[in-house]
């Protein structure tokens, strides 16, 4: 990639920017259901988890995770989740947003390829989610309380690669999108399959036999484990360098097999015409 062509991309990445940050200020209620919304989600499940209790602690919690801190264990699997949650919805549903608009052909027609605009519409998104997760966070460990001994840097550097190899999904999801025109369904059973299957809200050690198979084939299975180890001292699937080595190297995998079926998608769609139904 030359330093025009980079420029160039760079540029639209901060035009949609730009576009996502006014069209989200312009609706002020959302952005404080954004954050209203998880506490309210978060409130059952905390006097679920205090009617299981002995003398105040999860003891039979403990005895999978390594740690009686339930409110911590959902909390740091939420914010994965949020994560997970706006990757998928950012690249998949932007799709759909400009088919409805009718404005879909007329972007294909510019000089940017269609997987830097799913990346720029992400990117408002990713800020948005971080701003809002760490507003509830801490609003749940005043209501709720946990607490977090290892190192943020740590899990910071954990998430990235993880956030990376989502972009993958994210682009064979917004494929799914171009030829099915279907956007509500597929990202909804993809991202609640994921976050169950991967353990967002419980250990994955509970699921039958089976299903914890399928769950230890996905990387952001140790996403979520790697994360909890790190800054709540659970016990993990794997060392946990193992864990973020699995990330990195899934990361690389996923983003060219993600890419890769985006422009065939893309080239099919094209050879087709099938854009013109939507």
């Amino acid at each position: 990639m030359n330093r025009n062509k980079f420029k160039t991309y760079m540029m639209a990445i901060g035009a949609i920017f730009k576009k996502d940050m006014k069209i989200f200020f312009s609706y002020r209620v959302n952005a404080i259901l954004s954050i209203l919304e998880p506490i309210i989600w978060v409130v059952p499940v905390y006097f679920l988890s205090k009617s299981f209790q002995i003398g105040g602690e999860n003891i039979g919690f403990a005895q999978y995770t390594g740690t009686t801190d339930y409110m911590g264990f959902l909390v740091m699997g939420s914010i994965v989740a949020s994560f997970v949650s706006a990757v998928l919805w950012s690249m998949g549903f932007s799709l759909k947003n400009e088919m409805d608009v009718g404005v879909i052909e007329s972007n294909w027609l510019t000089p940017v390829p269609l997987w830097v605009q799913l990346v720029g519409r992400s990117i408002f998104s990713l800020v948005s989610t971080t701003v809002s997760t760490l507003i509830v966070a801490f609003l749940i460990w005043l209501l709720f309380g946990f607490s977090i001994s290892g190192s943020i840097l740590s899990s910071i550097a954990t998430l990235i690669p993880l956030l990376i190899g989502l972009y993958g999904l994210g682009f064979g999801i917004a494929g799914l999108v171009l030829i099915t025109n279907n956007a509500n369904n597929i990202i909804d059973i993809t991202n609640a399959t994921l976050n169950m299957i991967c353990g967002s809200e419980f250990p994955v050690t509970v699921l039958p036999k089976g299903i914890l198979a399928v769950s230890l084939i996905i990387p952001l299975t140790y996403g979520f484990d790697s994360i909890r180890g790190i800054l709540l001292g659970t016990q993990t699937l794997l060392p946990i360098h193992t864990e973020q080595l699995i990330l990195i190297l899934s990361m690389g995998i996923s983003i060219f097999l993600g890419i890769f079926i985006l422009n065939k998608i893309e080239r099919y769609c094209k050879t087709i015409g099938n854009i013109g139904f939507h």
